[in-house]
């Protein structure tokens, strides 16, 4: 004889605290592995430092962190072109589906690009797209780690 348990379902105001507390323990993870990365990188290679940085960074996009993803932008690109309240509501608009790297192509020893497709869902919509984000990648060597010195993925291109 089989006996039907009574399933809970979390009320409202859980599901967001719940939400709210995923957010933040990606947040610390995220934090976590970024000075986890700076904090090696005076034993590690360059080369090694860019894949883990590139993980990192990617990871941290498909997160939807974008406040996080300033972390890992050139301070003098930041100060230069400072993200606005406007540019900060449209990467709430959409949600990153995908993120296909291409490969990465060596322009100098401090000096990377690469060409990334990232799939979006605009969250009103539910349209889906994809852009073409071309980063530049910039080793610091007083700082021992790569910054993105191409800002943010333009999420206003149109197909």
């Amino acid at each position: 004889m089989r006996h039907n348990a009574p399933t809970l379902q979390p009320e409202e105001g859980d599901v967001d605290l719940m939400r709210t507390m995923r957010r933040g323990a990606l947040r610390a993870v995220v934090i976590g592995a970024a000075l986890l990365v700076v904090a090696c990188a005076s034993t590690k290679s360059k080369e090694t430092l860019l894949t883990e940085t590139l993980r990192l960074y990617h990871a941290t996009i498909r997160w939807q962190s974008i406040e996080q993803a300033e972390s890992f932008i050139d301070p003098a690109y930041r100060e230069a072109h400072p993200l606005t309240a406007l540019e900060l509501e449209r990467y709430r608009q959409v949600r990153f589906t995908g993120y296909s790297e291409g490969g990465t192509v060596p322009v100098s020893d401090t000096e990377v690009r690469q060409g990334v497709e990232i799939t979006l869902v605009n969250v009103n919509t539910q349209a889906s797209r994809t852009i073409v984000d071309r980063q530049i990648w910039k080793y610091d060597t007083a700082g021992k780690r790569w910054m993105l010195a191409s800002g943010l993925p333009d999420i206003t291109q149109s197909n």
